[in-house]
């Protein structure tokens, strides 16, 4: 079942015809019924997991892989032509006018997100299909308020980012179960586009976002394999690259590269979910506790150490490493403000090439000269997988180092407040990814900001620059005296959506434990927007 929307567009009812045949056909169907139950467990396991890190049994890398670990004669597959030089990749979510963008900045590839920077309403994520079915095809050119959009000639290669294993498409239906986001994301593009991806010279090629097991990565194998045997395409034609972005990922890096060799592309330092990631899954260690998120740079130890195995593994397995994304965004009425930010980023980016990564990630067109720049002085060849960094060493002590020198100040808990409430209104109103205080905020930039709010006033933290007691009632007023700004802040916030986001960030700060996601939580309000009834939902307890 497919939920009725009203949406005037000739091609968005053809593909929503077509997605009405996947939904109710037996390959559709065999998805659902193959993998479901495999990743319902898998998320099972993910509980569990969770209530070991509680009860204090430490991360630690897995003694039943060491064999893997050890064996230095595997690799991966080599890469796809179009995927040997990546130095710059572009972001953002899958709108016609960010496509066609993303696609003529000059960037190496554009990775489509239908994850962190796309808030999932139904709308978003069908349109978002057609937008890169369309461009493919080389049928994307529109023209708005009188100015044209159009394909370059030689645009860059299209990688596409489902959403992760946690997240229903309560909107679809088998068995009048909801499917999983990330089958229906990556079914709809595979089906609709990967034959005529490869009759033009390219290829599937996906991200695969906030796997926290080898086991989670399995399942994308099998699900490909899957897949390529159900369309007749010869298999391992597909490539995808996993960002590691939560912990217990970072201590099985080389399993989650076997469990996808002949399919893997490399893998990514994904730094904002992994900090969050790193606080959420530390969140019963007091000694786990962050100060301002500013503090949290990619220099610190436990990131640093991370970074460093990342790209050893990846050029020992003979893939990319792709390095991550500064938020910073031009300051354009303040030219010397502008000139500091433009310099962070230049160097985070010429840290990240010195440290041996084989590209990095942009979040605008501008930024793309910028980090280009950078590379091309750094990186001569189409990547550095001959530097295999084999003087690192990195123990479990490093990866879980919560040493991180900075203070929790009045100005970083305004900001983190601020942020959450700005965020969370924005995602319920249909906006993934929007601008705030010269940062790009997504997803996993505002978790930082909500988990961080929920442990510092578990842990009875004090502001540093008044030795006032962070508590529930004082960030209770902050959300008081912050709210009416919000919609300031972000064009086309509602003021009913700014509410609902001052009772979530209320309650999360009460809550034992923070939630796992602020996008499953609040799926069910852009479900319900979309006509599913909340009886047919997955709800998850707010």
């Amino acid at each position: 079942m497919v939920a009725v929307i009203q949406i005037h567009s000739k091609s968005l009812k053809r593909l929503k015809q077509a997605m009405h045949r996947m939904a109710h056909s037996s390959s559709s169907a065999a998805l659902h019924r193959t993998f479901e139950s495999t990743r319902q467990n898998l998320l099972v396991a993910r509980e569990n997991a969770q209530r070991r890190y509680d009860a204090g049994v430490p991360l630690d890398f897995a003694p039943e892989t060491a064999h893997i670990r050890a064996e230095a004669s595997w690799h991966c597959a080599p890469p796809a032509p179009e995927l040997e030089d990546r130095r710059v990749k572009i972001t953002g979510p899958t709108d016609r006018k960010m496509v066609i963008n993303a696609l003529n900045s000059g960037a190496k590839t554009f990775m489509a997100d239908f994850e962190d920077s796309s808030a999932p309403t139904f709308a978003n994520m069908v349109n978002g299909q057609i937008n890169l079915r369309d461009a493919i095809r080389r049928q994307i050119d529109f023209e708005v308020g009188g100015k044209s959009y159009k394909l370059s000639q030689n645009p860059a290669v299209l990688i596409v980012r489902p959403r992760g294993w946690h997240l229903d498409e309560p909107r679809v239906t088998v068995d009048n179960a909801p499917v999983s986001g990330s089958i229906f994301d990556f079914a709809l593009y595979f089906y609709h586009n990967a034959h005529e991806l490869v009759k033009r010279g390219s290829g599937p090629y996906f991200y695969l976002p906030k796997m926290e097991h080898y086991l989670e990565a399995r399942l994308w194998n099998d699900i490909f394999v899957f897949s390529q045997s159900y369309i007749g395409m010869p298999h391992n034609t597909i490539r995808g690259t996993v960002p590691i972005e939560t912990l217990p990922a970072a201590f099985q890096m080389e399993e989650i590269l076997f469990e996808l060799r002949n399919h893997s592309s490399g893998l990514n330092c994904g730094r904002w979910d992994y900090i969050f990631s790193f606080i959420k899954k530390r969140r019963a260690d007091r000694s786990a506790v962050f100060p301002d998120r500013k503090d949290i740079t990619m220099t610190v130890g436990f990131m640093d150490s991370y970074v460093r195995l990342l790209i050893q593994t990846c050029h020992k397995r003979k893939v990319a490493a792709m390095g991550g994304m500064s938020a910073q965004i031009p300051i354009k009425d303040d030219p010397k403000a502008n000139e500091v930010a433009m310099a962070k980023v230049r160097s985070d980016k010429l840290r990240e090439v010195t440290a041996g990564h084989d590209g990095t990630w942009i979040a605008r067109p501008p930024d793309n000269k910028i980090a280009r720049e950078v590379f091309d002085e750094n990186m001569l060849g189409p990547n550095q997988y001959h530097v295999l960094r084999q003087e690192v060493k990195v123990a479990a002590s490093d990866l879980l180092n919560t040493k991180v020198p900075g203070q929790i100040t009045l100005e970083g808990l305004r900001e983190n407040v601020s942020t959450c409430l700005a965020y969370t209104a924005a995602w319920v109103g249909g906006n993934g990814c929007i601008p705030l205080n010269y940062l790009m905020e997504d997803a996993a930039t505002a978790e930082i900001t909500r988990v961080q709010l929920w442990q510092w006033v578990r842990y009875g933290s004090r502001i540093s620059d008044t030795g006032e007691l962070i508590t529930v009632e004082f960030v209770d007023k902050l959300v008081g005296e912050l709210a009416p700004g919000i919609k300031g802040l972000v064009a086309g916030v509602k003021e009913e959506n700014v509410k609902l986001a001052m009772e979530y960030l209320k309650g999360q700060i009460r809550r034992q434990w923070p939630s796992e996601f602020l996008t499953s939580d609040l799926m069910p309000y852009l479900a319900i927007a979309d006509g599913v009834e909340p009886s047919r939902q997955r709800v998850a307890a707010l």
